[in-house]
């Protein structure tokens, strides 16, 4: 196997590692209580999305078919990207602090936050989180790895979007829909 290949599958693991210790320590730390719950399995239809798209992206990745030529500097464009996505996704969740949670609630004292890149998006976690999937895709150096983590992944990510972004209307009505006229969901000026 390919020294880049192993590489890219350690991220994976290591990446996976991460967002399962950062939802272990929050259920521990977390001493607000639960209002309101709505994220109606947006979670789980997001991760077997992710899943799926990392499944086909690794199976086609594998192989030489849709190879780009000069793997090496795709793979350095992906390793890049990630690091960006990484730190994209930390910040995010650094600047909600006791607000964040893996699933779709209201938390005792729940304020909607405005603050760091959320004056501009307002999902900057979940665009952190699809940098670093396509990242890895782009690292195998394969255009087909590329569309089939995109499909899947998108898909699942749009569905918990539209799921947040309607509980968010249901908890803060005018306010959030003045905060959306504001910003846009995942790229600022475009989506």
């Amino acid at each position: 196997m390919d020294l880049k290949v192993i590489i890219i599958i350690a991220f994976t693991y290591l990446y996976g590692f991460f967002e399962m210790l950062m939802w272990i320590i929050l259920r521990k730390r977390r001493n607000k209580i639960i209002e309101k719950k709505g994220d109606k399995g947006s979670f789980w239809i997001m991760f077997i999305f992710i899943a799926i798209g990392y499944s086909l992206s690794f199976a086609v990745g594998s192989t030489k078919t849709g190879r780009m030529v000069h793997w090496d500097t795709f793979f350095i464009i992906g390793v890049l990207l990630a690091i960006i996505g990484l730190f994209i996704r930390i910040y995010s969740i650094l600047t909600l602090k006791q607000h964040f949670t893996y699933t779709v609630t209201k938390i005792e004292g729940h304020e909607l936050i405005e603050t760091g890149m959320y004056k501009w998006i307002r999902h900057p976690g979940y665009l952190g989180q699809l940098i670093i999937f396509e990242a890895t895709a782009i690292a195998l150096a394969n255009w087909l790895s590329v569309i089939l983590m995109f499909i899947p992944v998108f898909i699942g990510y749009y569905y918990r979007i539209r799921t947040e972004e309607k509980f968010m209307m249901d908890q803060w009505g005018m306010k959030y829909t003045e905060y959306q006229k504001r910003t846009n969901r995942l790229i600022p000026g475009i989506f």
